[in-house]
């Protein structure tokens, strides 16, 4: 079950997504977080920033929508308070960082330098819609993704650069953050979208004409035909699938679309062992099926 992220190897290929299992070891009392591929926390930047105004999430027919806007304590805060007890675990840790601006991204990149042995990686979050910055994200640009990537060296780490499904250029900017320095890419983060109450004729979340990212079994075929298209045009580069990975068969299809691991995010708001769940059923269904390796499924499309 074991595969590599660029030059990080994972035991298994199964981890959490960032934003859907706290910034610690909130998760360890339903599942051991020492058997997943990794814990990929919530996104955090250089100083702590309050998020948006709730109502913060909305359910929606196949999924979640929310507007949570990226709160936080901030990365020393956070490397003081929260990441002792994780490492505790025995988790490999995948740190996620955000900013608004090149310069915050280079800071709290400079202040993960710091971190332990156990933090393995850290996820480049360009692609989050939950901000003022809106449409307007760093992941629809080559030169900015290129940009920050290249300022966010100083972790010291490997980089995976988290990407946007909400532009036809995602394989051009795949390039691009390959180009600056990432190992790999983390396909895909949230789908942009909007819920109005029919009643009140009002927002149904907080962030207001901002909308939200809709998350979940509703965008999975979006995601693996995102990580479908950046494979095809970038072979070699390590992806990461995220979108709708419930069960191993979910799993499978990014594999197969190409990614040589993925994450589990909102199925764990309604069930917090399926990280876990997913790894065993993974692996259930390739030794059904005499499937010696992740090596056969990863870009196994015939």
């Amino acid at each position: 079950m074991s595969t590599t992220v660029g030059s990080v190897t994972l035991p298994n290929p199964v981890m959490t997504a960032s934003g859907t299992g706290g910034h610690g070891a909130e998760l360890d009392a339903y599942l051991p977080l020492a058997d997943l591929g990794a814990v990929v926390v919530k996104s955090l930047s250089a100083d702590p920033w309050p998020g948006n105004p709730a109502p913060r999430v909305h359910a929606t027919p196949s999924g979640m929508l929310n507007s949570v806007g990226l709160q936080g304590e901030g990365v020393e805060a956070w490397l003081a308070d929260d990441l002792p007890a994780l490492v505790a675990t025995g988790a490999r840790v995948v740190a996620s960082i955000w900013g608004r601006s090149v310069e915050d991204y280079r800071r709290a990149a400079d202040a993960l330098a710091a971190a332990p042995a156990a933090v393995v990686a850290v996820e480049v979050n360009l692609s989050c819609p939950n901000t003022e910055a809106g449409r307007d994200l760093f992941a629809h640009d080559p030169e900015a993704t290129a940009a920050v990537v290249a300022a966010t060296a100083g972790c010291g780490r490997p980089r995976w650069a988290k990407l946007s499904p909400n532009t036809p250029r995602v394989a051009e900017v795949a390039g691009a953050a390959a180009a600056a320095g990432a190992e790999a890419v983390t396909l895909i983060n949230t789908v942009m979208g909007m819920a109005i109450d029919p009643e009140t004729r009002t927002y149904r979340l907080g962030a207001g004409e901002r909308g939200g990212g809709l998350s979940g079994p509703a965008i999975h075929p979006v995601a693996v035909r995102v990580v479908h298209d950046v494979h095809r045009a970038h072979p070699d580069l390590p992806i990461v699938g995220v979108g709708g990975v419930v069960d191993g068969p979910t799993a499978v299809e990014l594999l197969l679309a190409g990614a040589c691991a993925v994450q589990v995010g909102t199925a764990t708001f309604a069930d917090p062992r399926a990280p876990a769940r997913v790894a065993a059923d993974l692996e259930h269904w390739c030794r059904r099926r005499g499937i010696p390796g992740m090596a056969e499924l990863i870009g196994g499309m015939r």
